[in-house]
């Protein structure tokens, strides 16, 4: 369908879509885009060298062989990121670590990944250090899911393999998302074939990092989670 807005060639595949205040749009220095690559690569852009897009669209990352783009969030100074992988595990890193480049830069490495590893998700720790209180909701593709404290997840240097984040199994399947949660109340969960969850997230167990959670939705055979949206 979006490709009846964009003038794009029908190859192309939407990674990601961000919005945000006007005000935002020209104020150079203060607001940024962080992405993060399926191979683990991270990158940092002012979101003002996006003021004036093309109906076709113009470069965003250099991508490497073999690469694609995984995720994109908005992030402005003092704040973190959090990077986590199929296979479970995560890294957690001051969003400074990362200068800000030019439209086509391929980026820096955000994560170091094991063979057959690839990066599921990225999101943004608001307030940075102040993040007390705050959860981190991992969930898997076959329809698992639970709750960790953020606190549980050590700050680190950006590039390193992380801690573990779930335990992955093939019962749970790999991870798909991660969502740091505040004030969130709810999850709307989307599989491959169609079916549509909506929880609440106080309904999710608090669990430390190394489990694989519970169920939160009976998939059909061959179904999974694709994306998970919080409310």
């Amino acid at each position: 369908i979006i490709h009846n807005f964009l003038d794009i060639p029908p190859v192309e595949t939407i990674s990601a879509i961000i919005t945000y205040d006007s005000q935002w749009s020209n104020a150079d220095g203060q607001m940024h885009l962080m992405m993060v690559t399926k191979n683990g690569l991270v990158k940092k852009v002012d979101l003002s060298s996006f003021e004036k897009v093309r109906r076709t669209g113009i470069l965003a990352i250099k991508l490497k062989k073999n690469d694609s783009l995984k995720s994109v969030k908005l992030t402005s100074k003092g704040e973190e990121a959090i990077i986590t992988s199929g296979k479970g595990q995560a890294i957690r890193f001051k969003e400074s670590d990362i200068r800000s480049q030019g439209r086509n830069a391929s980026g820096v490495r955000g994560i170091r990944l094991k063979a057959s590893d690839t990066v599921s998700s990225l999101d943004i720790i608001k307030g940075g250090k102040g993040s007390a209180g705050l959860r981190l909701l991992t969930v898997m593709s076959k329809g698992f899911a639970k709750q960790s404290e953020l606190g549980l997840y050590k700050l680190q240097s950006r590039g390193g393999q992380g801690i573990k984040t779930a335990k992955v199994t093939d019962k749970t399947g790999e991870v798909i998302a991660t969502h740091v949660i505040k004030d969130q109340e709810e999850i709307l969960a989307l599989s491959g074939k169609g079916q549509v969850l909506r929880t609440k997230i106080s309904g999710i167990r608090l669990a430390s990092r190394a489990t694989q959670g519970v169920r939160i939705i009976n998939l059909k055979a061959g179904d999974k989670l694709v994306g998970v949206i919080t409310l």
